[in-house]
């Protein structure tokens, strides 16, 4: 069965371009979306030192800047499906991923994930373009859980579940991909979203999830499953997964943002369909760049 992966980062978690393509070869996967990040340096946590090169995070167009994309895009070229997102704060924004994507080839427009409200207008002004390239949008949404009132690195991309929903009514034509702990802790209908960022392990999920209401209201927005937060999203509650993921099979993406096997493990455990598995590991993420 064909695989790829929606979701993955040049340089990340200490993996090289051959350290990289080793990985993908272990788990079987063809090709992989190759996703830049792109945001102020003062809004990303020192942390990420840890999983970024240090010459990498010295860049201005970092922490994960387009030319390593490009990079790995250029001397693997049938590995790898080339993405960029730029700031949208920045100038020469919807220049820079036209540019991109005329120039060299991009067809995702990702990882967005900066530290401002997803409905701004610079932010519908670059994603309203996208949506005219045919490029998919892949964001991060994460809510604020700072460890105190005047921690400066606190982890918040994006503002909330209605932020997001009002980008995907200013932007019909564009098709988004919901990805990190903030889209993905409102698959229930719960409010745990007020207090913590990930489900506890084996907590049912309940009706009135947000994240499913904006599946049904808008048909331009998908799921990335990557990170913890997408499979500890499904783990918490097998039986609510594999109706999701039967339900939404179409707009389902596997991803990993990451170099482990967790989701390919989980998704073969729910004894889906074989037409179900094949458009969740290949045919949905073909579809979405179809028209790049």
């Amino acid at each position: 069965m064909k695989i790829i992966d929606a979701h993955n980062h040049p340089d990340w978690h200490s993996h090289n371009l051959d350290k990289f393509l080793a990985n993908m070869d272990r788990y079987g996967i063809e090709k992989t979306w190759i996703l830049s990040w792109e945001c102020g340096p003062h809004e990303y946590s020192p942390e990420y030192a840890q999983v970024i090169p240090s010459e990498v995070l010295g860049s201005r167009e970092g922490p994960i800047p387009f030319t390593r994309c490009l990079s790995y895009k250029e001397r693997a070229p049938e590995r790898f499906v080339l993405g960029y997102c730029p700031d949208p704060r920045k100038p020469d924004a919807a220049k820079r991923l036209q540019a991109a994507h005329e120039i060299y080839g991009a067809q995702v427009c990702g990882e967005f994930k900066c530290r401002m409200m997803y409905d701004d207008p610079d932010v519908i002004l670059l994603f309203r373009l996208a949506g005219e390239l045919g490029m998919p949008v892949t964001f991060h949404l994460q809510y604020d859980f700072r460890k105190t009132s005047s921690d400066p690195w606190t982890e918040w991309w994006g503002g909330t579940i209605d932020s997001l929903e009002r980008l995907l009514q200013a932007c019909p034509d564009t098709r988004f991909l919901g990805h990190a702990p903030g889209f993905w802790i409102h698959i229930s209908g719960d409010d745990l979203y007020k207090t913590i960022q990930y489900p506890p392990d084996n907590a049912p999920v309940l009706p009135g999830g947000r994240t499913v209401e904006l599946l049904e209201k808008y048909p331009n927005l998908y799921c990335d499953i990557s990170a913890g937060s997408g499979c500890r999203a499904l783990k918490r509650d097998p039986d609510f997964a594999r109706k999701f993921l039967t339900e939404y099979q179409d707009r389902v993406l596997y991803a990993r943002d990451y170099f482990d096997n967790q989701h390919q493990e989980f998704l073969n455990s729910l004894g889906l369909p074989e037409s179900v598995l094949r458009k969740i590991y290949a045919l949905n993420a073909e579809k979405l760049t179809a028209g790049a």
